[in-house]
């Protein structure tokens, strides 16, 4: 009997070094070359006269059809459409906000500008206990986003927004309405 029992535990840890050890292999799973982009957001809203610290790291930029799958879901379904879109897609990146856990980053798309890039981020917002508690209006801006303007040539003058909460809508070019907080970055 100990004789069997010790052999599952041997063919049990052999297994199980054997898919840690295949799942650090899958190029998908095995993210080497990651980009970090470090900010500071300077508290405006409810954040006012605070800096913040974010950091945005990319595993891989979304591609048109990601896009398009996001466009179709908001003339579907508006906000709460690309809400449900951006939950069945897989992290592109995670966002740190000083004093979170972080977020995984449904979307991030790569615009060349004539002095750089431009990068633009969504994703689905944690709504936090206390705001599904108390059945908080803040529920309704339940996206979190961002446009990072990176100035290769003169670094200081790259500059950002971010939007920790946002809810979306048709008229604007990013389409943001009544963000409580707005941040500015500066990377």
């Amino acid at each position: 009997m100990r004789a069997k029992s010790s052999l599952c535990k041997t063919v049990l840890s052999v297994l199980l070094l054997s898919s840690l050890l295949m799942l650090g292999s899958v190029p998908g799973l095995s993210r080497d070359k990651n980009e970090t982009i470090d900010a500071t957001a300077f508290g405006t809203g409810t954040q006012l006269g605070r800096n913040i610290g974010v950091t945005l790291i990319i595993y891989e930029w979304s591609t048109a059809e990601d896009r398009q799958v996001l466009v179709d879901a908001f003339k579907q379904g508006s906000n709460k459409g690309l809400v449900n879109a951006l939950q069945k897609m897989k992290a592109v990146g995670h966002m740190n906000i000083t004093g979170t856990l972080g977020t995984d980053v449904s979307f991030i798309r790569l615009i060349q500008t004539p002095t750089g890039r431009k990068i633009r981020f969504i994703t689905n917002r944690q709504i936090r206990f206390g705001e599904a508690y108390s059945d908080s209006p803040t529920m309704a801006f339940d996206l979190s986003g961002g446009e990072l303007d990176l100035n290769d040539q003169d670094k200081s003058k790259s500059t950002g927004v971010l939007y920790p909460a946002a809810q979306l809508t048709i008229g604007d070019t990013w389409g943001v309405d009544h963000q409580p907080q707005s941040e500015r970055l500066e990377t």
